[in-house]
């Protein structure tokens, strides 16, 4: 059997690589700054709110660490955990890995790079850490999380914001693999929950996890050295068919980068990653057809079997079940030809015009796997029949647009900051936007979360 966790720990204390390569670091600073502008935009949502009312007597204006990029501050702890629930609150942040990575390692490394004064460039090296011992672990189970129940951005960014934390801080490697097997009893977060308030918290809760599991260790908390491969162990416990590669070597973690081909996939709708190939194809043919809603009789939506488990409301009646709803996206996608921020409100989706078109929806699930994404199927596809007896086919649809094998250019990922943040008057976006795509050249990250009034 590997020894997973004290291979992890050594990667996290000596990653082979000194510094970031300047691919990777184009992905990480895309998931900065598409965090960031996710974190900007969610810090007004009821979630959020009801998280700082829970931390009222820990927020002031002095502690270690920006808040929402706003004059409170508090400990990094807490800091990561507002700040990880709001990134995560509008769904709009990226995805990779089964889920959502930077929603979770980019509050807990703003807030404890600006507790340490860390450089932009410490904070890259950090965010690939984690993001590899992500990936390694999720690797090794061949089913998907989804469909156990395990949302994977609680449970395995839990562990990679503990190993971010810990290679940020340069910890040694027992007090690493104390870290990482720590993290591993501080995840959890279920489906169930999607489409309420909690989904959201999952983020927040695993971007302050990992900073206290590092911070537990530092202060000599131990925990069991062979807790990821351990037969009750991390992996064995998330994988009730115990269909775990444990025979694997993982001496090669960190050589051959797996952010070079997982990338990050930038959203351009603020609803469900599983339902974005199915808007492309609804809208493409919505605007190239001159449809509208009463035309059409059915709209077949073919996806894969746990994409349509995660899209557990077929008929929604808030924004935030919605968000979980394909019903929801194709409706919105033939109404209005969009499904953004101002289509995901309670009084969109409970128009009677929205309300009718959902049930004209059908979905079949497909048993095929992507290669690059297995949460997914190998390829959605949309057939849309006309009242006049015509058939649309959209054909197979690979990726949705930003996803990272059909990448967003700079200028769109820009456009999209700017909208995040437009109304946030205490904000300076251009200044924000311009040290996020330079991080490298970041000295402190004091600069980057500092109010300037």
């Amino acid at each position: 059997m590997t020894d997973l966790t004290a291979a992890l720990a050594r990667f996290i204390c000596a990653p082979p690589f000194s510094t970031v390569p300047i691919d990777a670091a184009a992905i990480i600073e895309s998931g900065f700054i598409d965090t960031t502008a996710t974190m900007i935009a969610g810090r007004s949502e009821p979630v959020v709110d009801i998280v700082r009312e829970h931390l009222s007597d820990r927020i002031a204006q002095r502690g270690e660490s920006s808040v929402l990029f706003g004059v409170a501050r508090a400990s990094a702890a807490d800091a990561a955990l507002i700040n990880g629930t709001a990134a995560h609150a509008l769904d709009f942040d990226d995805v990779a890995l089964g889920g959502h990575p930077s929603t979770v390692l980019v509050p807990a490394l703003l807030a404890e790079g600006e507790a340490l004064g860390a450089s932009g460039t410490e904070l890259l090296r950090a965010y690939l850490v984690g993001y590899e011992v992500w990936a390694e672990l999720i690797s090794r189970d061949a089913d998907p999380h989804h469909a156990k129940g395990w949302h994977p951005t609680a449970v395995f960014g839990t562990v990679g914001a503990a190993a971010a934390v810990a290679s940020l801080r340069r910890l040694p490697f027992e007090v690493a693999r104390n870290a990482i097997a720590l993290a591993g009893s501080m995840a959890g977060g279920l489906v169930a929950n999607f489409g309420t308030m909690t989904k959201p918290f999952h983020a927040g809760r695993a971007a302050s996890a990992g900073i206290e599991a590092a911070r537990l260790a530092m202060r000599g908390m131990t925990a069991a050295p062979d807790a990821m491969e351990h037969h009750a162990g991390f992996l064995k416990a998330l994988s009730p068919q115990g269909r775990v590669d444990f025979e694997r070597p993982a001496e090669r973690l960190g050589q051959d980068l797996r952010i070079r081909e997982a990338g990050l996939s930038i959203k351009q709708y603020p609803i469900c990653y599983a339902t974005h190939r199915v808007i492309d194809g609804v809208i493409d043919a919505a605007r190239r057809e001159d449809l509208s809603a009463d035309q059409v009789a059915t709209v077949h939506a073919q996806i894969g079997k746990t994409q349509a488990s995660m899209l557990r409301n077929h008929a929604p009646q808030s924004g935030l079940e919605a968000k979980f709803s394909l019903e929801f996206a194709v409706a919105s996608s033939l109404i209005a030809r969009e499904v953004g921020l101002s289509q995901l409100t309670d009084a969109f989706v409970r128009r009677p015009d929205v309300q009718a078109a959902m049930t004209k929806v059908r979905t079949t699930t497909v048993d095929t796997s992507c290669p690059v994404e297995p949460m997914f199927a190998f390829a959605d596809r949309v057939q849309i029949e006309l009242n006049s007896g015509r058939t649309i086919d959209t054909g197979e649809i690979r990726f949705a647009r930003g996803n990272a094998q059909l990448p967003l250019t700079r200028d769109e990922l820009q456009r999209k900051f700017m909208s995040c943040v437009s109304s946030a008057g205490d904000v300076d976006a251009q200044r924000i936007y311009r040290q996020l795509a330079s991080l490298d050249a970041v000295a402190n990250v004091k600069e980057l979360t500092a109010v300037h009034r």
